[in-house]
Formats: structure tokens, C-alpha cells, sequence
């Protein structure tokens, strides 16, 4: 317990350090290529500490400096930073608007260049969506956890259509990215951390240019057909 609570401490240390560099960066970071950069170090520095390894399967699918909408499972609170540890490319995620109300490291999500959503607030939400869509059009890819929270049980859950508008809307491939391991670390509601390798399964990007909520539907279960192949296939 007291080693857990020990590398717990170091962990909220270099994330405050990162917060507040962060912070004061922003005004001289228009384009977030700083911020990016910091927030892969950051992830980094959150693994090592707790002994985590990222293993990744699949990156050679992407294209160097293309854009995407990276649609993933969502099992730990080190999904986070396994992603952007883990895939190099700039990330902006869609977080919910609950964690900017985090002094200093939330300071840090809400006015940077991630993206917050009040999912309680439909006419919110759909801003939210337009930032998206303006963020991924232009220097950055967007990562979306699509079961809209974090899984209780480790299992995958029922996607919800938000990260498929986006990629439609935006006419960019969407990138199906597993998140294995991550639930036997730190499940919901446990401060229980048990270091264990994490694995990220990337597929090959899939067209997204579709119209309509029906093509948006199968799309999106065409996507979950991908992740729950993963989940069943043991690496």
C-alpha cells in the first residue's frame, strides 16, 4: 500500500509540473505543438512511474501526418495516457467537462486544445462536436473513447454515435484502436493499482464519408465488430 500510495504522489507531482507548464506555455502555443509534445511526456512519465509498458501493434498503418478519429474502448484511467504515450501522432481528446473542474491539471485540459463536452447539455454537446470537427480538419487527430464512459466490468459496452458524426462530418478515416490489459490495473471505482502491460491494437484506418444516421449506424457497429474480434483473440 505504501509503495502504491508513494509512486501515487510522484505521479500527482508531474502532473501538477506539467499542468503548470502547460498553463504557461498556452498563451505562446497557438498551434498546440508544444502542448501535444508535453502531453506525451507527460503520459510517459504517468507509465513509468507506475511501471506500465505500452505495446504497440499496427502503427505502420498510419500515414504520417495525416488526421484521424482514433474510436477506442475505455476500461481504466490509464487509457489515457497509454494512447498518447503509445501513438505518435498529436492527439486532442474529448473528455468530459467534469475534469476541467480539476484545479490546475483540469485548468490545464479546459483551456488547451483538448476538447470538453457536457454530455447533460444536448446544444453543448453539439458545439463540442463542431470544435471537433474544426480540430480534426485541421492540426490534429482526435481520439474518442465511444462507449461514453468507463466500463464497469472490463467488457466492451454499447458505442454511441458521437465519434461517427464526427468522422463523417469532418471526412476523415476513423482509426479502431483496442485498448487491452488496461481494466486489470485499475478498474472503476478502485484506487487499487496493479502494474500490468498494457497492449494497443491499431487497425487500418476506415473511410468514413457516409451520409445519413443509418450508414452512420453501421459504421459504427462495423467498428465495435473490429474491437470485440480483438478483445477474443489472445496476443
Amino acid at each position: 500500500m505504501f509503495v502504491t500510495v508513494f509512486k501515487g504522489s510522484i505521479a500527482v507531482l508531474w502532473t501538477l509540473i506539467a499542468s503548470v507548464i502547460t498553463l504557461l506555455s498556452l498563451p505562446f502555443d497557438r498551434k498546440g505543438r508544444f502542448y501535444y509534445w508535453l502531453a506525451r511526456h507527460w503520459a510517459r512519465g504517468v507509465l513509468a512511474v507506475f511501471g506500465i509498458r505500452v505495446h504497440v501493434v499496427g502503427m505502420e498503418v498510419l500515414e504520417p501526418g495525416r488526421r484521424y478519429v482514433y474510436v477506442s474502448n475505455h476500461a481504466s484511467l490509464f487509457d489515457i495516457p497509454a494512447v498518447l504515450a503509445g501513438i505518435s501522432d498529436r492527439v486532442a481528446i474529448i473528455l468530459k467537462q467534469e475534469l476541467t473542474r480539476i484545479p490546475i491539471w483540469g485548468w490545464a485540459l479546459k483551456y488547451g486544445h483538448y476538447i470538453s463536452i457536457d454530455r447533460a447539455n444536448a446544444r453543448d454537446a453539439m458545439e463540442s462536436l463542431e470544435r471537433a470537427v474544426q480540430k480534426v480538419s485541421g492540426n490534429a487527430s482526435v481520439l474518442v473513447f465511444a462507449e461514453g464512459t468507463r466500463s464497469l466490468d472490463g467488457k466492451l459496452q454499447p458505442f454511441k454515435r458521437g465519434a461517427f458524426v464526427l468522422a463523417a462530418r469532418a471526412g476523415v478515416p476513423i482509426v479502431p484502436v483496442t485498448i487491452k490489459n488496461s481494466f486489470a490495473i485499475m478498474a472503476k471505482g478502485s484506487w487499487t493499482i496493479r502494474p500490468t502491460d498494457i497492449e494497443l491494437i491499431i487497425d487500418p484506418p476506415i473511410d468514413s464519408r457516409v451520409e445519413g444516421r443509418e450508414a452512420e449506424l453501421r459504421l459504427m457497429e462495423r467498428v465495435r465488430a473490429i474491437l470485440e474480434k480483438n478483445f477474443s483473440e489472445q496476443h
